[in-house]
């Protein structure tokens, strides 16, 4: 019995097995990981052609920053100075006239004429899992249905910029971070545990040579077109798919994007020499090579104790990364054409406890956004004066995404049909925020 008529005679999730085993022995790419068994088992749709960019798009690039674990409002973004609940951090000036930050920001502060600071997002989810899974995706988590991320809805709806390379990439997030969901794998992020270390694998296994590669992966896509041809599974199309950006992305002159270590040490030192530096500076290369989203996620501001000692320790890297980004980006041409997202999943409690510390608060928090269209220096929406409600012009988790949509040029009420039949739109019933942008 020849290979071809061993394959030929298996179980799909046989095939399964020996498609994975196949990917990581002949290709020694871990972008294929990106395409791997979690992805490709789910139910596939029936991709639609994807809808015409409207004529306002003014960012053709995304790059989210997501601080996991609900970082405090009102000692970053949403200062209150003066009262009880401010506690014992001071509030800077910044180059926005009446715009202040907690005084963890002095070098964001220089950056906050590009900035526009939304201060009255609100949300019903306070957990993590549930707030983390709302803000990524726009809809509320069920068992029944993984839905996409914004990255996901952004990569199908508005398409690559650059065909080598992937539409979406994600630095940092881990396994739980929510992708492609039902959307086929194909639109599954990139995922780069970290910055610094880059795409890793991404050239021949040992002792393979090209021409090797080359007989392997044509017998690997007749046994595909075998199976294909005798089983009629969708998800042996979505593996050869996916082997094939693999593939196309190792041999492209882009793969150099994901090498921060091309970089000048100047601008490596401007970033910080830090995970969450580095993923900024990763993402800028990313963009500069035609990467539509790039996420870049930190941990670590879950402050229920020690709060302000905490801070004091997680925030200068996001200082510093996120003002180098924003001016680095500015110097090149790109901030008008890129979009930039700080979030978190929800705020803290205005009361401090016994701890020094702030618990879960969706009521009222902040995130903020630069470029890609938006006016700088001005501060949308508020909260009281003790950052307790939203005074005025709420926005809801929803209504964030959908300006991220409408910014990317994405129509907000194309549908999309899950497997079951269920529609879908990019941003559920959001509303984007256009009063922000010039």
């Amino acid at each position: 019995m020849t290979m071809h008529d061993l394959i030929r005679g298996t179980d799909l999730e046989t095939r399964r097995a020996f498609l994975s085993g196949a990917a990581r022995s002949l290709l020694g790419a871990s972008a294929v990981a990106a395409f791997g068994p979690s992805a490709v088992a789910r139910a596939l749709a029936q991709d639609p052609q994807a809808p015409p960019i409207l004529g306002h798009a003014r960012a053709k690039n995304v790059i989210y920053l997501f601080l996991r674990g609900g970082m405090s409002h009102i000692d970053t973004l949403d200062p209150k100075p003066g009262k009880s609940t401010q506690g014992p951090v001071e509030a800077l000036r910044t180059r926005a006239d009446g715009v202040l930050l907690g005084q963890y920001f002095p070098k964001l502060a220089e950056q906050m004429d590009k900035v526009c600071v939304v201060s009255s997002m609100s949300s019903k989810q306070g957990a993590h899992p549930q707030a983390q899974y709302l803000m990524r995706t726009g809809y509320e988590l069920r068992g029944t249905i993984q839905h996409p991320s914004l990255g996901a809805w952004c990569n199908r709806l508005a398409g690559r910029h650059n065909p080598t390379m992937p539409g979406h990439v994600l630095i940092g997030g881990g396994a739980d971070m929510p992708t492609a969901g039902f959307f086929p794998p194909e639109f599954q992020a990139l995922p780069i545990g970290s910055a610094e270390d880059g795409l890793q694998n991404a050239s021949l296994a040992k002792g393979v040579d090209q021409n090797r590669f080359d007989r392997r992966m044509q017998r690997l896509r007749q046994l595909d077109d075998a199976f294909a041809e005798k089983h009629g599974q969708r998800d042996v199309t979505a593996y050869g798919k996916a082997y094939a950006e693999a593939v196309k992305l190792m041999r492209s002159s882009d793969l150099v994007a994901f090498d921060v270590d091309l970089e000048p040490e100047a601008t490596r030192r401007a970033y910080g020499a830090t995970s969450f530096g580095t993923g900024c500076l990763l993402a800028r290369r990313l963009v500069d090579h035609g990467v539509r989203y790039v996420e870049v996620v930190a941990d670590g501001f879950d402050t229920h104790a020690d709060n302000f000692d905490r801070l004091a320790d997680l925030t200068p890297s996001i200082d510093q990364g996120l003002s180098c980004l924003l001016a680095d980006l500015d110097a090149r041409g790109l901030l008008q054409t890129t979009l930039v997202v700080l979030a978190t999943e929800f705020g803290r409690t205005p009361d401090i406890d016994q701890d020094q510390g702030r618990n879960h608060y969706p009521k009222a928090f902040s995130c903020l956004l630069a470029g890609g269209g938006i006016r700088g220096g001005e501060r949308y929406g508020r909260t009281d004066a003790e950052g307790r409600e939203v005074e005025t012009d709420p926005v809801s988790i929803q209504d964030l995404n959908a300006t991220i949509a409408w910014a990317s040029g994405i129509p907000l009420d194309y549908v999309v049909t899950s497997p079951l039949g269920r529609p879908f739109k990019i941003a559920d019933k959001g509303n984007p925020l256009t009063d922000i942008f010039s």
